[in-house]
Order: structure tokens, then sequence, then C-alpha cells
């Protein structure tokens, strides 16, 4: 019975999860103009995206601006995990530390407005300062590194420091050690976290609608801007593709790790083999035969010659 229940309540989960994904997908087939009626099978909506130039724009934009925020979030994440967690000591850590977490808990509508303010403040002051990729960049940034040193921080945690310890004992420098040691050894978590960063940044619409300028709208903003006046089935269209494209990122970021876990896997059980035992028994008798004295005229091996009372 339990069994049975725990069974409907996850198929009602996912149900709840995927029904919604799974409808938006086989509307943006359909051929009627309402999102919620279904008349037959078309391509139209299809047709109207590839003619559509700013959602193309905008999802082209925001796929550029989340590869490289999750690049750069993972970047200096890293640095920031590994500062935090390989150096417990120095001065400043607990501001460090909570200038990282700060924008976990700070609400998406301040960071994008602070940011924004700053951003004014220094086309006022010095003439530069357009709002444009690079300052929607610098926001996603800003709230993807903080997601990325939390991600890594727990991974480097968990980490045998005896490792590390052991690579510096045989000479290896910190740098050698961090890209040799460390760092093969957190890929998985790098993985996660540019992941992570990469999601967050391509769905954001607050931050993005604050930074974003004339020339530079994101395919969120766009289409929250149009949401306004009502849904139209190209926005389907455009999810749909959206879909395909993060299903197909996250299939091959999964084949990759599996395929790194397997390596290691092996090189593991490579290191852990028995190495086969060296034939010492089988050598000493050969050896014993080569040092015995081997007559001149004969060539046959002679008896030791007796030890006598004054050699001793």
């Amino acid at each position: 019975m339990i069994r049975w229940f725990s069974r409907a309540w996850m198929a009602a989960v996912y149900a709840f999860l995927y029904i919604p994904i799974v409808s938006l997908v086989v509307f943006s087939f359909n051929e009627s103009s309402l999102v919620t009626v279904w008349t037959r099978f078309s391509l139209k909506w299809y047709e109207a995206l590839l003619r559509d130039d700013e959602l193309i724009a905008g999802f082209f934009l925001s796929i550029k601006v989340a590869l490289l925020c999750g690049v750069l979030s993972v970047i200096l994440g890293t640095f920031a995990a590994y500062t935090l967690e390989r150096y417990q000591r120095f001065r400043g850590r607990v501001l460090f530390s909570s200038l990282m977490n700060l924008p976990l808990v700070m609400p998406e509508v301040i960071l994008g407005l602070s940011v924004m303010l700053l951003l004014v403040m220094i086309q006022g002051a010095f003439g530069i300062g357009q709002r444009d990729m690079s300052t929607i960049l610098l926001g996603h940034t800003l709230l993807g590194m903080a997601y990325a040193s939390v991600v890594i921080s727990s991974r480097l945690r968990e980490l045998n420091g005896s490792l590390e310890e052991a690579a510096q004992d045989l000479g290896a420098r910190p740098l050698q050690v961090f890209f040799l040691i460390t760092l093969p050894l957190i890929t998985p978590a790098l993985l996660s976290a540019f992941l992570l960063t990469f999601t967050l940044s391509f769905d954001d619409v607050v931050i993005s609608a604050f930074l974003a300028g004339p020339g530079a709208t994101t395919l969120p903003v766009v289409i929250f801007s149009r949401a306004k006046f009502g849904l139209n089935p190209t926005v389907n269209a455009v999810a749909a593709v959206t879909i395909m494209v993060v299903t197909c990122a996250v299939i091959a970021s999964g084949l990759l790790e599996a395929r790194a876990r397997r390596r290691r896997l092996a090189e593991t059980r490579r290191a852990m083999a028995p190495q086969p035992a060296t034939p010492v028994a089988v050598a000493a008798p050969k050896a014993a035969k080569a040092a015995q004295p081997v007559s001149k005229t004969t060539g046959a091996p002679t008896a030791p010659a007796p030890v006598s009372s004054t050699q001793l």
C-alpha cells in the first residue's frame, strides 16, 4: 500500500511538472491562432518564427550572454571558493564570504536596480556605460558567480586534502597542485555550476529588463513584453526550440560526465590492481649455477675446494 501510494505521488508530481511543457510543445504545431484550442497539425508558426527578427535576435543574444555568464561565473566562483576553503585564516575572510553570498539573498530587483544606477552614474561622470550586451552580462555574472561559488565550495569541502599535501611533499608547486590534482577532481562540480549559471542567465527577466538597451534585448524580456498584450503561438514555437536546445545540452553534459566517471573508475582499478610477483625462486638457482666454478679443460662444473684449517 505504501509503495503504491509513493509511486502514485511520484507520478502526480512528474505530471504536474511536465504536462505544461509537453502541452506547450504540442500546441506549437497547432494551426489555430489560439494557444489553447487545437485544430490541426501545422508548421506555420515555425515559419513565422523564422521571419520574426526580434525573437531570433533575442534568442541568439540570450544564448551568447548565457554562455559567457556560465564561463565567467565558473572561473570567478572557482577562485572565490578555493580561496575560502583552502585559506581559512586571512584578514577580511568573513567580509569576503558575506559579499559572495549576498546576491543569493538579495532580490533580483534590488540587484538590477543597483547595477543600473551605477551605470547611470558612470555614464554621467565619464560619458560611458551605455546599456548593451556587456551590461546584461555584468548583472548576470554578479548573480551567477555566487551560485557557482556555493556549488564548487561544497565539492572542495568534500575533497581529501592529503592528496594536495602529498603532491606538495613531492615537490609540486601550488599552481601545479591546483591544475593537476584539484581541478580534475572538481570537474563535475564545475560542469554543474556552468549548467546552473547558464540556466539562470538564459531564464532571467528582472535583471535583463533593467540592464537591456535599445539594441540588446534578451529572449525572456521579448516574451514578457509580448505576453502583456496576449500570447502568440509563435512564442510556443520559440519555447519548443529552446526546450530542444536545453534538453540536448543536458543530455550531452550527462554523457560527458558519465564518460569521465568511467575513465576515472578504470584508472582507479588499474592503479589498485595487484602487480605480478617477481620469479625470485626460479632466478636464484640460475644465479647459483652461474657462480659455480667451471673446469678450464673439460668445461664441466667442479666441486668447490675444501677449506683447510690454516685458511680458517
